[in-house]
């Protein structure tokens, strides 16, 4: 007969591995899918964006359709086809994490099962080779009172996790199957997701070639330079807002760390006059604290790089200079807000310098826009972007690749500005000499 010290043994055993495997944390399985199901709503009104300027061009007469207005129309569904795709690709990126969690929660599972089996296998063998235990004589057995009592607390342990045991491994093997079923589900998202971005890849090739074609024929057309002229005045407005949004949304978080910061302190006093105990100062992260703004407290300084600030295409040459510029065509005078740098076919576009993407969107005029934030509240401005490779909140080094040059009426032009606060800088006063 095994004594009662040996189930005692074995239930310490048991409970020792039983206990060394949790139930899992499904928290990032579960964000994962939330966060999934919200790309798919964006993507979705992406689609409807794009299908409701495809119906404004479907009315359109033939001569209509060779005009800036639907050249602009092709620009934009570019646009809004680059951002579905890259949606997709993280979409992708996110669905093969996801698949990883499942796979090593299916493999855990499985360790966590056999592991189950074993222990009770052993306790079945133990049974075969000695025989069920007789718990009440091995309790009378004992030499003291306090003995039969810690005996007969040991082998009920032991017999209730033996019970617990059995559940837990049928619960384990519900959870390994329901785990094989979710990698099969994800696993055929994940391809309807690539077949997706491939036909969406296929649709953007289709408007590109379309695109080319209205540029081309109204490339010298008067009344179309006119109507861009007229575009990018009316985006270097919203461009100024976009900074001025920009500004006001930092002077909002900076001020927001600034109350957080003083309720710490009130907080800590308060605790100081109640008690004389020393109290520990609040704890501040570096990414609660503001230089200028919440993203730039980390960068190296803008301001020092005047005058040797890396170009933002590599050799390009700028057209149409910071200010006043006469148009030789329209014969009429305009004001710009940065530079225009004339450069080759798909251009890589780099960060000039160490930032924050604060700002993408797109304008009639200028396309593709997209804005950094630099430390000390200096911002700089890309604009006339085929491709972009970045997201908003996404840190940036000097010289990243952050998107292509676009082809507009004059060529493969990017339109760079650089802001400190409200106050528009000459690019030339900052860009490091050519020899």
């Amino acid at each position: 007969m095994v004594t009662a010290k040996t189930y005692f043994t074995i239930a310490i055993v048991s409970l020792t591995f039983i206990s060394s495997f949790a139930q899992k944390d499904n928290h990032n399985v579960h964000a994962a899918s939330s966060s999934i199901s919200l790309k798919k709503s964006e993507l979705s009104k992406v689609k409807e964006e794009i299908s409701s300027l495809e119906k404004e061009l479907k009315y359109k007469v033939a001569k209509e359709k060779e005009s800036y207005n639907t050249l602009d129309n092709y620009n934009k569904q570019s646009y809004l086809l680059h951002n579905l795709i890259n949606n997709l690709k993280a979409d992708e990126a996110d669905m093969d994490q996801q698949i990883s969690v499942t796979q090593n929660n299916i493999e855990e599972l499985r360790n966590e099962t056999n592991l189950l089996k074993m222990n009770y296998s052993k306790y079945i063998v133990a049974v075969f080779k000695h025989g069920k235990p007789d718990y009440w004589a091995s309790v009378l057995d004992a030499n003291s009172l306090e003995q039969a009592i810690l005996r007969y607390k040991y082998l009920k342990k032991f017999a209730d996790q033996r019970e617990r045991d059995l559940e837990r491994l049928q619960n384990k093997k519900d959870e390994l199957i329901s785990a094989k079923q979710d990698l099969e589900t994800e696993r055929n998202e994940k391809t309807l997701l690539a077949n997706q971005k491939a036909d969406e890849e296929k649709m953007l090739d289709v408007k590109r070639e379309v695109r080319k074609k209205i540029l081309n024929s109204i490339r010298n057309d008067k009344v179309a330079l006119i109507s861009e002229l007229d575009a990018k005045k009316n985006a270097e407005i919203k461009i100024q807002n976009m900074i001025s949004k920009l500004i006001v949304e930092a002077e909002l978080r900076r001020k927001a760390e600034e109350e957080r910061l003083e309720k710490e302190r009130l907080k800590a006093r308060s605790k100081k006059l109640v008690s004389k105990s020393n109290i520990e100062k609040p704890e501040i992260s570096e990414e609660n604290t503001y230089d200028i703004d919440l993203s730039t407290s980390g960068l190296p300084s803008f301001a020092s790089l005047k005058g040797r600030l890396n170009w933002p295409v590599s050799g390009g040459k700028i057209i149409r200079n910071f200010g006043e510029n006469r148009n030789e065509k329209l014969n009429t005078v305009t004001l710009n807000y940065g530079v225009d740098i004339k450069t080759f076919t798909d251009a890589d576009v780099r960060s000039v310098a160490d930032g924050i993407v604060s700002a993408i969107d797109w304008l009639p005029g200028y396309g593709s826009v997209l804005i950094l934030t630099h430390k000390g509240d200096y911002r700089t401005v890309y604009s006339h972007l085929s491709e972009i490779f970045v997201k908003e909140g996404n840190h940036v080094n000097s010289g990243s690749v952050i998107g292509k040059v676009g082809e507009s009426l004059e060529g493969n032009i990017l339109h760079f500005e650089i802001w400190n606060s409200r106050s528009n800088q000459n690019p030339e006063n900052w860009l490091e000499r050519k020899n």
